[in-house]
């Protein structure tokens, strides 16, 4: 199982397009969980530094199935270039892990 689960992050400006993200991965199989939480983000945009109060939305799911994810978080997405990041899980619980695998693959 080593590097085949990984955490995917982007941010949305509302609740109701982070939680409509979730619903449509999670019926898609595409992540077996997403956790939304809100925070303050600082970032460069278009030569000016930016503050925005954001939702972070992180999901777990395989990494065969990013690109599928990517795709679908896109085309929901508000935001002209929206961040989806992929980082590899490298160690997790074994019964956890074991969830994440029988509910992918249904």
């Amino acid at each position: 199982m080593e590097n085949t689960y990984i955490q995917v992050v982007t941010t949305t400006n509302t609740l109701s397009e982070a939680e409509a993200i979730a619903m449509t991965v999670l019926e898609s199989r595409l992540a077996v969980c997403m956790q939304i939480t809100p925070c303050t983000s600082f970032y460069h945009w278009k030569g000016k530094i930016e503050k925005a109060e954001e939702f972070r939305c992180l999901m777990k799911t395989k990494r065969e199935l990013f690109p599928q994810l990517s795709a679908k978080i896109q085309t929901m997405h508000s935001y002209e270039t929206p961040e989806i990041i992929a980082t590899v899980i490298t160690h997790g619980d074994a019964a956890y892990l074991k969830w994440m695998a029988d509910e992918l693959h249904m």
